[in-house]
């Protein structure tokens, strides 16, 4: 954009110089026949280089009556005057008796606090001004109107001259309208109906006939506007997320004003805008590439951006659907025409590429910009002969294919994100009710397409469009097609993706779509590679074409976390879609996934060697008997999924496919990977696994897998998942299994035996959990890192541990073990050890997490002192335990629950320790509840070093202000609050104290730290403590400022009984405010036991409260 600043005095000498007398009289007269001619050159001068230039900053300055300036000039030169004098942003129409008190005030309100200057009634005009002349310059003066049409507004004739005026300004200046239909229809301000109608009948009766034709024009005219339609009532969202998203939405329309040809559907795109624009200014930034799936909004966003930096250029051109264009012409008939475009001359090359020359010169002059949308081609830049282009130039590229733009050259590659839920809710409401919010009886169904399109701006639009002035009818049953059938509009600008994949690529794609969508990206190449060569590039190429995106998700039925193979809904229904239409037969499909139609193969016996692979979800199926040769016709067959779907959160699930009379099924040879859930049959025993990968049979009826004297050849097997098959004796020989990385055996009840594991290199995990007949401890690869055994009948932990060099974390809660081997505290990498109802002399080098619940454990000395890397003490029900002395003094979690025995307990000097944390948290919790044989240096001891820790926790939070709030909970028997630590106390559940003055000049901060005493009078037990304050800070001449926090006063996933009365210490962030002059503060304080079960709340009364506070410079 070019931009001239000309002072005023600059035109006058101009004009000046091409008429050297016209000024001799100017000093005698402010009005002159000269002077006349002067501001019509001038004005006529400003209106060319306006056009031409298209932006001018004009100096008043050296003008002796600017005033009188304005009033000779033309309008248009006015606006360009008076804009840089606005006296407001938003000018705010509404019928006062309607909303003034309620919605109009709240809104703003909202929009005062964000800054923004609004013209609000005539209360802010200046004295002597009229109301229509005060009114009609406000709204020129603004640069947004909200209109709130209330069900009276029509009554009032100022509002409607409002209207009118402002509709005039929106058709000649671009003035922005958003309308309101507060507890209106908009339907009824597009017709003139309802009350509507009413008003201007009465206007009709005593206004001239002219007038009122023009307020109607004008009030049907808003109407049409997209705007938001406010309802109200119980149904309807709170009017406090209107005006938020109404103040938002505000903010964006005048941020962007400048740009006044942008589209209205243009969507949460400002900072994606923003981000390329700061691109484009980057001088080593020459080519930008926009990288996204079909429909994601790349050719929007390029667009966006070209239109508003292409007048910076000499040239520019954005040449649109490049890949198609070449289709249907060819690579040098679009080339010449970019040329001819780009340099202004027919331009006719008769040879493939530029080569030297004349036309490679000229481009070589020009800095220009230039747009190539949907390239599929990376050769494409060089025959379109970007590179040639003259220094400064600019090339956006959008592309599917990231390593496209990577072999193009692009210096930044950006990848267009999907829209957010409020902007797809948004863009969604815009095309399908022409409003910019869904009507409130179609909201629940409008966030249920909202979530189907998954923030793509096409489907948002296309499914918008589609159900414009449907029924709610219509509306439910295009609900119940999204899942099975892919929508026309959208699948056919996705397929061009598909179609542009070789023949492995599009296997890799349609076996993910049907089966491995949010399947772990490691077990999904595993898979994979076993079914097609090269499988690893293929899954790295659709990555990149945007057809699959890596998340960190959990996979499949389970609970750890790790990268997983995510895909849009959109393109998996389409994939599906492919496949639906190889065959009208079902049992000629190669990938069968609805419930019913594999239950009809399954059923009839109708499958085939095309079958390649079968996905059931048993809860959507009645009880099937399975017939033992069901699978032989499907020899191909590589992929079974039977599951049920949210199993994870149901206590039990019905077998639906049952076993005939016969011990086993015929299983293909060519499984990859076989998950059935409550499988039916005894074994395995007819099935060779020499292709199989991934086996998991949960709850299965197995009582072995296959029988021992048959060699299986396992080399391709990586994953074993036998989770509660409770039947299962004995795991096979897994010699062969060289590959195996995870073995899970947990609540394997029967399980007796299981096969040495040492010669398994690969073996990441084994998990034995609940196997109580199991007696032996495991042999396993001397790597190996974690070991879970809980709830085992393994009763020993034997000297050869030793061996297990990398062994980080050992798990025998619950378990059989009554010896442990002194070998333990050999193994330098041991982090986390759990035992339970044992003895144990010897302890690992150098903890950090010490699990000794039951254990009948003693501390002799200072045996804890040499632990400076302990974290985690846990050792509730240690009755043995007497004494616990010289604990590390920044402990985080010290859980001492139900020591009866437990007398003294004290801390290290916290001078030779550093507050440190291995995972960033700023949470201490110490329990030592129900140790009523405590003494009184205990608790002192115990309650000096809580304080100690909030010290410590405040300076760390004071350095490192991203880090998580800091929090605290400390609790032991007792009824009594230290008076010497909590100067301010009451003996109910609330008190009011006043913080000490502010002595110097520079900021301070309070910090509150609170103790309370738990009345157990009335409930003799209670668990699940939830302690809440409640604080009010009264500021000097100011209004009460208010802060809440919580603690829950249980260990996570624990449940604890508390018996008696108990004290209990209290801080967080919450407790931490910068001073500004306090005067008072007052506390209220609260207890209630909660049953997360049952959900019932209790409360407990707080006997007696504390306060201790701070003042930290």
């Amino acid at each position: 954009m070019t931009v001239l600043k000309l002072p005023w005095y600059n035109l006058l000498s101009l004009y000046r110089s091409h008429n050297p007398n016209s000024f001799m009289a100017a000093s005698s007269s402010t009005s002159s026949p000269q002077r006349d001619t002067c501001l019509n050159f001038i004005t006529h001068l400003l209106q060319t280089l306006k056009h031409t230039i298209k932006n001018i900053f004009f100096h008043e300055q050296d003008l002796e009556d600017a005033e009188q300036l304005s009033q000779a000039l033309p309008q248009t030169v006015v606006s360009s005057y008076s804009s840089r004098q606005l006296k407001h942003q938003v000018f705010l129409s509404f019928r006062g008796e309607d909303t003034r008190l309620n919605f109009t005030a709240h809104l703003l309100k909202a929009l005062k606090d964000t800054g923004l200057n609004v013209f609000f009634d005539e209360e802010k005009l200046e004295k002597g001004e009229q109301l229509s002349s005060a009114l009609s310059q406000a709204i020129a003066a603004s640069n947004l109107s909200i209109i709130v049409l209330s069900v009276d507004y029509a009554s009032s004739k100022s509002c409607l001259v409002e209207v009118s005026d402002i509709m005039d300004r929106k058709d000649t200046q671009g003035h922005i309208v958003l309308p309101i239909f507060y507890h209106v229809d908009p339907s009824n301000v597009r017709n003139i109906g309802g009350s509507f109608k009413t008003s201007f009948e009465d206007h009709e009766l005593k206004r001239p006939i002219d007038e009122v034709k023009r307020w109607k024009a004008a009030f049907v005219e808003v109407g049409k506007l997209k705007g938001w339609h406010i309802i109200g009532g119980k149904f309807d969202r709170p009017e406090t997320e209107y005006i938020k998203d109404i103040v938002e939405y505000v903010i964006k329309k005048l941020m962007n004003n400048y740009f006044r040809n942008a589209s209205e559907e243009l969507v949460g795109i400002d900072d994606q805008k923003k981000m390329i624009l700061g691109l484009i200014e980057q001088e080593d930034t020459r080519i930008i590439g926009l990288w996204g799936m079909g429909g994601i909004g790349k050719t929007t966003l390029a667009d966006v951006v070209y239109k508003e930096v292409s007048q910076k250029f000499e040239d520019s051109c954005f040449l649109h659907n490049v890949s198609e264009k070449i289709e249907k012409q060819g690579m040098e008939s679009l080339r010449d025409d970019f040329l001819t475009e780009l340099l202004k001359q027919e331009i006719r090359i008769r040879t493939p590429s530029i080569g030297q020359g004349f036309i490679q010169e000229r481009l070589n002059n020009k800095k220009v910009i230039v747009v190539l949308d949907d390239v599929n081609d990376s050769d494409l830049m060089n025959d379109l002969g970007v590179q040639h282009f003259g220094e400064g130039s600019k090339i956006i590229i959008t592309s599917r294919d990231k390593q496209v733009l990577k072999n193009g050259g692009a210096n930044k590659i950006h990848e267009v994100v999907k829209l957010n839920e409020n902007d797809s809710l948004q863009l969604f409401s815009i095309f399908a009710f022409r409003q910019l919010n869904p009507a409130i009886d179609f909201l629940n169904l409008s966030y249920k397409f909202v979530q189907y399109a998954q923030g793509s701006p096409l489907a948002l639009k296309v499914l918008g469009s589609r159900l414009y002035t449907k029924s709610k009818r219509d509306w439910e049953s295009e609900v119940d097609k999204l899942k099975e059938y892919a929508q026309p509009k959208i699948s056919q600008i996705l397929k061009r993706s598909f179609d542009g994949l070789d023949e492995l690529e599009k296997n890799v794609f349609l076996d993910i779509a049907c089966f491995f969508k949010n399947e772990s990206k490691e077990d999904a190449e595993e898979i994979l590679s076993r079914c097609y060569r090269g499988a690893v590039s293929g899954i790295s190429n659709l990555l990149d074409k945007c057809l699959i995106d890596i998340i960190t998700a959990s996979p499949f039925f389970s609970i750890e976390y790790c990268e997983c193979i995510s895909m849009h809904d959109m393109l998996e229904e389409m994939g599906k879609d492919i496949v639906r239409q190889e065959a009208k037969e079902l049992w000629k499909h190669s990938r069968l996934w609805n419930p019913k139609d594999v239950y009809q193969v399954l059923r009839y016996n109708k499958g085939t060697d095309l079958i390649q692979g079968l996905k059931l979800d048993m809860s959507q199926i009645d009880n099937l008997q399975l017939c033992p040769t069901v699978f032989d016709n499907m020899y191909n067959l590589r992929v079974i999924l039977f599951y049920f779907s949210g199993r994870f959160w149901k206590k039990s699930s019905e077998k639906k496919l049952l076993a005939d009379q016969d011990d086993s099924v015929s299983l293909p040879d060519e499984l990859r990977y076989l998950f059935w859930d409550y499988y039916p049959f005894k074994s395995l025993s007819s099935f060779n696994p020499i292709n199989l990968v991934v086996l998991k049979l949960p709850h299965g009826d197995m009582e072995f897998l296959w029988n021992e004297d048959s060699y299986q050849n396992l080399v391709n097997l990586r994953e074993i998942d036998l989770t509660q098959c409770k039947k299962l004796r004995k795991i096979p020989n897994l010699l062969s299994a060289i590959n195996l990385k995870s073995l899970c055996c947990n609540g394997c009840e029967s399980l007796v035996e299981h096969p040495c594991l040492d010669h398994l290199a690969y073996l990441k995990t084994l998990e034995l959990e609940g196997c109580h007949n199991l007696k032996k401890f495991p042999e396993v690869p001397n790597h190996f890192s974690i070991l879970e055994l809980d709830e085992t009948g393994i009763e020993e932990v034997p000297d050869s541990v030793e061996h297990l060099t990398r062994l980080e974390q050992l798990c025998l809660r619950k378990s059989g073990v009554k010896k442990v081997s002194s070998n333990i505290s050999k193994l330098g990498f041991l982090r986390s050890l759990y035992l339970s109802h044992c003895p144990i002399t010897e302890f690992p080098k150098n903890p950090s997490e010490l699990y000794l619940s039951e254990t009948q454990t003693e501390f002799p000395g200072n045996s804890i002192l040499k632990f400076r890397s302990l974290e985690f003490l846990h050792i509730d029900h240690c009755n043995n335990l007497k004494f616990l002395s010289e604990l590390p003094p920044y402990l985080r979690y010290l859980f001492a629950h139900d020591c009866s025995s437990l007398e003294k307990v004290s801390f290290t000097n916290q001078n030779l320790y550093e507050l440190e944390s291995s995972d960033d948290s700023h949470e201490f919790f110490m329990l030592f509840s129900n140790c009523f044989n405590l003494n009184q240096d205990s608790i002192s001891n115990i309650e000096a070093n809580a304080m100690i820790k909030i010290g410590s926790l405040v300076k760390k939070w004071e350095k490192e202000s991203d880090c998580d709030p800091p929090s605290l909970v400390c609790c032991f028997p007792g009824n009594e609050i230290s008076a010497n630590t909590f100067e301010y106390q009451s003996m109910s559940s609330s008190l009011i104290l006043r913080p000490s003055p502010n002595g110097c000049s520079g900021r301070r901060y309070l910090v509150f730290v609170i103790c309370l005493v738990a009345n157990s009078a009335h409930v003799h037990k209670y668990e699940d403590l939830i302690c809440s304050c409640e604080c009010q800070l009264m500021p000097t001449g100011g209004h009460y400022e208010k802060l809440k926090s919580e603690w829950y006063c249980s260990p996570e996933f624990e449940s604890v009984q508390y018996t008696g009365d108990h004290v209990l210490i209290l801080f967080s962030g919450a407790m931490v405010k910068n001073d500004k002059g306090y005067q008072e503060a007052s506390f209220e304080f609260h207890i209630k036991k909660l049953d997360f079960l049952s959900g019932e709340e209790e409360l407990i009364k707080v006997e007696k409260c504390g306060v201790h506070v701070s003042y930290v410079a």
